[in-house]
């Protein structure tokens, strides 16, 4: 294996990184930072908040990572020992050294990753989009490691949005049309002036990890089945923007109330897929008044 590996090249490895490495800059709390083996690989961590507090661990959306949870780290890590953690098969620093297929394999390494890190059972588990799915994926499998679970836009409790399909696929047609699509999507964030710059940090770090590292097959998120949430007796929290634009959140929230009401769900105002950015703080209280 190369020693660029999962990156396309050291050059690619190199700008990426730089990047990566700029961004982290405005990680404002104190952290360490750790690469954890797993049979999978290794994987990077980045840890804040104090020792004495209970585990939260953080999963990151598709094609991002531990980075995207900039707007939330100081008010989590106020309450709880924050784990953001680089999807070892994703965009960040963590190094895959076996070829991942299946969501077993996912859960599998996170509870390597969890065992590894010396977590207790107690363990407060949080994703976004992607990340949420995977949580939940945990959540199914190993319910008696974890003590409560956030879902920030979990995407496949219904069916995605045919709009969001098309705009996804026309995205790598070209560099307009995917910058287009990135705006789109973190148009709550996009359409105020102060933040504009975050979407444009966030559109970079999406460029630049297409361009970076090696193609590979993605692991697709599962549709959730009525048996998956309906007895789910694990303490839940499911938050959606009111303007999100891979599904329908009116329609998600109806689900969960329907099927799965020990699930506390939530809308959002004024945000849509980029709720952690758009309305950090609302989004920070509501998570930590569930935790608590």
């Amino acid at each position: 294996m190369e020693l660029f590996h999962p990156f396309r090249s050291e050059l690619a490895k190199k700008e990426y990184l730089t990047f990566y490495d700029q961004r982290a800059l405005g990680w404002n709390v104190p952290s360490e930072t750790k690469m954890v083996d797993t049979s999978f690989g290794q994987t990077f961590v980045r840890i804040s908040g104090l020792n004495n507090t209970s585990p939260l661990v953080l999963l990151p959306a598709s094609v991002f990572n531990s980075l995207m949870w900039i707007p939330n780290i100081a008010d989590l890590s106020q309450k709880y020992r924050t784990y953001a953690i680089d999807n070892i098969y994703d965009c960040g620093r963590s190094i895959y050294t076996q070829t991942l297929s299946s969501p077993e394999d996912l859960v599998g390494w996170l509870d390597e990753l969890f065992t590894a890190l010396e977590l207790d059972d107690r363990i407060n588990l949080m994703g976004l989009s992607y990340g949420s799915w995977l949580a939940h994926q945990y959540a199914l499998r190993f319910p008696k490691r974890l003590r409560k679970l956030v879902l920030l836009a979990h995407p496949t409790i219904v069916p995605m949005n045919p709009t969001f399909i098309l705009r996804l696929m026309l995205s790598f047609v070209s560099p307009r049309f995917f910058r287009n699509f990135v705006y789109w999507l973190f148009l709550d964030t996009a359409r105020y002036e102060h933040s504009k710059s975050v979407v444009e940090s966030v559109y970079e770090d999406m460029r630049l990890a297409g361009k970076c590292f090696k193609p590979k097959a993605i692991i697709n998120p599962t549709a959730i089945k009525d048996s998956e949430i309906s007895n789910f007796q694990l303490p839940t929290l499911f938050l959606v923007g009111e303007n999100e634009k891979t599904f329908s959140p009116q329609k998600a929230i109806q689900r969960l109330n329907k099927i799965a009401p020990q699930i506390k769900t939530k809308m959002i105002p004024q945000a849509g897929h980029d709720l952690n950015f758009a309305q950090a703080n609302l989004v920070n209280r509501e998570v930590l008044e569930f935790l608590e």
